[in-house]
């Protein structure tokens, strides 16, 4: 099992450094910004159109968005985002099935929420992506069978989040800015969305799915008169309502700047957000200085973060921040990274350098133009599209803004100067009344920040305070390297059972967000020290394999081949076995080193020099291990996680392995065959 969660690392490394941001060319002179102004119109019951017409393309774009403030769901949080998943499965007149295939037909695409609709398609069909349009939103087919479908994903979305140092990292910061009463800190539990039943939906899809401040951007190949037809037909019986409008007041900055910590013993690496609240509206004078303060110091790849955190130090693949502006309530700054366990306190320290250096030093003038010119230009890209054109129309609208906002936009950005910088990183960018919230590890993390001299204080995964973490716990008398491999073996199944494994075959799966299929795993391996792993995605064949026999070793990826160097072949074939325990026992460099918490379990700690691993004080079984690997002057560390150990012929496996290298990759283990399916030329 170890060698498939090593070489699906390999590719998921791969694949994050793909994703990770670069330097763009900087753009060229900024043409002048021409965008077409709306023809406009309302209905009785409140609904305000907003007509484009470009006959450029053939296509056409609707974009229905209910404008309402932002509200606390409380104990029944989960409502509004079930409402938003039943909404456009069919209506009260079109079946499910029957709404899709016909979407499906049109090549048009259309999507639902609690806050509006949007479609887009070819402009021939135009009259009939509207009717569906209006059709699924105006009259949802809310069943029980549906809601039950829905309500039990969110409910296993739920449960996948749990150790997912990333999610639980969001779910803090925002409990911890805003409170938990606020609907900017309020979350989801099993226990809230148990709470929400049909009729909730229904109930809060009547109150807040109404008119009043509606409005409807359509944008393309379409004529005026002939849209507004349409529209008055079709929403006209959309009954007039007013949604409540509730207040919240401004949520307070912490009085000093304090590390807030989460321990995840999982956790492989440390998330670190530096955080304050904000009041800022696209309106405000303000609005410019600030995009621009935010680019040099974490919004550009440039950037004073990114340029420190990953380009001087390689400690992360990229640090960035941003500073969100909303017309209804606070928002809030926000620097961000993930580091490696080991530099988090180093992290810590920059992070603040480079927040002070903004609020102290002018930027340079040839900086400050430099980032202009990158932003002009990707505003300029943006522009010509549909959706950029239907969002700033309806900014426009709903944020008090002049009508040339947007003709005027760069202009003003042009406008900005290295005083504006400093003065708006003083108001927006705190210094004194920094809240840092570090979710990681604690028995590595801990005693580096306590260095630093920073108030500490400590919550747990869902926002409350708790009392430090334990830290490594001693070794009992009498515990030994042998006693916990032999534990671990008579823990699975005994001396006998696994002696007489001589070949080990498994096969699984697991997905990649946005990957066209799931990745197929494939482990085979002997007593003999022979490995084969392999994944591959249908439609893209085999993407990297790993072999290990008696005359030496390969990898491949992606079709290029590289022979194992001699530190890497004595590496694997230290533990390459059916299974690594059998030949642990008898290393001698292998250490013992305390006990630590591994996945909410106490485990007993064995190091095998690069590789670390985790078994239950309690069960002997083993939790995880975790292997630091270096990729050029990169250096990752890659936790595994075991679970859900089934019986196979007498001997327990792992049927679920959890991949974590900053983000989180599951196998499912579908099957395993022992002494079957393994044959010498599978290590060629």
């Amino acid at each position: 099992m170890k060698k498939i969660a090593i070489i699906a690392s390999s590719l998921l490394l791969t694949v994050i450094m793909q994703a990770q941001d670069r330097s763009q060319p900087k753009p060229g002179p900024a043409p002048k910004i021409n965008i077409n102004k709306p023809e406009t119109f309302s209905l009785p019951n409140g609904l305000k159109v907003l007509v484009v017409e470009n006959h450029k393309l053939p296509r056409v774009s609707f974009n229905l968005t209910i404008d309402n403030a932002p509200f606390a769901e409380g104990t029944k949080k989960g409502v509004d985002e079930l409402t938003s998943s039943l909404i456009g499965n069919g209506s009260q007149k079109i079946s499910k099935n029957a709404f899709n295939e016909e979407v499906d037909f049109l090549g048009a695409d259309i999507n639902f929420s609690s806050s509006g609709a949007s479609a887009s398609g070819l402009s021939k069909y135009s009259k009939r992506i509207l009717e569906l349009l209006a059709e699924g939103a105006l009259s949802p087919n809310f069943t029980q069978e549906e809601f039950d479908k829905e309500k039990e994903k969110l409910l296993e979305n739920i449960k996948t989040q749990e150790k997912n140092v990333t999610a639980v990292a969001g779910r803090v910061e925002n409990v911890l800015a805003y409170g938990k009463n606020h609907p900017s800190g309020e979350f989801l539990t099993e226990t809230t969305i148990n709470n929400v039943s049909l009729a909730d939906v229904k109930a809060n899809y009547n109150s807040f799915f109404v008119p009043e401040h509606a409005y409807l951007v359509i944008i393309g190949d379409i004529k005026l008169k002939e849209t507004r037809k349409e529209v008055e037909r079709l929403f006209k019986s959309w009954v007039k309502a007013t949604a409540p409008r509730l207040s919240y007041s401004d949520p307070s900055n912490v009085q000093f700047t304090q590390i807030n910590f989460v321990d995840m013993p999982n956790a492989v690496q440390s998330e670190i957000s530096l955080i304050n609240t904000v009041n800022l509206k696209l309106s405000d004078p303000d609005f410019f200085p600030v995009i621009l303060a935010n680019q040099v110091l974490g919004g550009d790849f440039n950037s004073y973060l990114n340029m420190n955190l990953r380009e001087k130090h390689g400690w992360t693949y990229g640090a960035r921040s941003g500073i969100g502006a909303n017309k209804f309530m606070a928002s809030k700054f926000k620097a961000n990274s993930q580091v490696r366990n080991s530099v988090t306190d180093s992290a810590v320290v920059e992070f603040i350098k480079e927040i002070k250096r903004i609020r102290t030093e002018k930027v340079a003038l040839e900086d400050l133009n430099n980032v202009k010119a990158g932003y002009v230009g990707r505003f300029v890209m943006q522009v010509e599209k549909p959706a950029t054109i239907a969002r700033y129309a309806l900014n426009i609208e709903t944020e008090g803004l002049p009508s040339d906002f947007y003709e005027n936009y760069i202009k003003n950005i042009n406008a900005v100067t290295p005083e504006d910088i400093l003065r708006v990183a003083n108001k927006y960018i705190l210094a004194d009344n920094l809240r840092i919230l570090v979710v990681g590890k604690g028995s590595d993390v801990i005693p580096g920040l306590e260095k630093l001299k920073i108030p500490i204080y400590y919550f747990d995964k869902f926002g409350a305070p708790t009392d430090k973490p334990k830290m490594k716990k001693p070794t009992p008398a009498g515990v030994t390297v042998a006693s916990v491999m032999s534990n671990y073996i008579k823990a699975i199944g005994g001396e006998k059972a696994v002696a007489g494994v001589k070949t080990l075959f498994s096969t699984g799966s697991a997905t990649i967000a946005q990957a066209p299929a799931p990745l197929t795993l494939i482990s085979k391996r002997d007593n003999k020290g022979n490995v084969l792993s392999s994944v591959s995605m249908e439609g893209m064949g085999e993407l990297s394999k790993q072999v290990l026999n008696d005359k030496g070793g390969y990898a491949t990826s992606q079709g290029t081949k590289k022979d194992f160097t001699a530190e890497e072949l004595a590496e694997k074939r230290a533990v390459a076995s059916t299974f690594e325990e059998l030949l642990l026992a008898k290393k001698t460099d292998v250490t013992l080193d305390g006990i630590e918490p591994f996945n909410g379990n106490d485990a007993y700690v064995i190091k095998n020099g690069k590789t670390t691993l985790y078994y239950d004080v309690t069960t002997g079984l083993k939790l995880g291990d975790s292997k630091l690997i270096e990729r050029g002057d990169k250096k990752i560390t890659v936790t595994t996680t075991y679970n859900d150990y089934k019986d196979v012929k007498g001997v327990k496996v792992p049927f679920e392995i959890i991949l974590n290298q900053g983000m989180e990759l599951a196998f499912k283990i579908s099957d395993v065959k022992i002494n079957e399916g393994v044959l010498d030329a599978d290590f060629q």
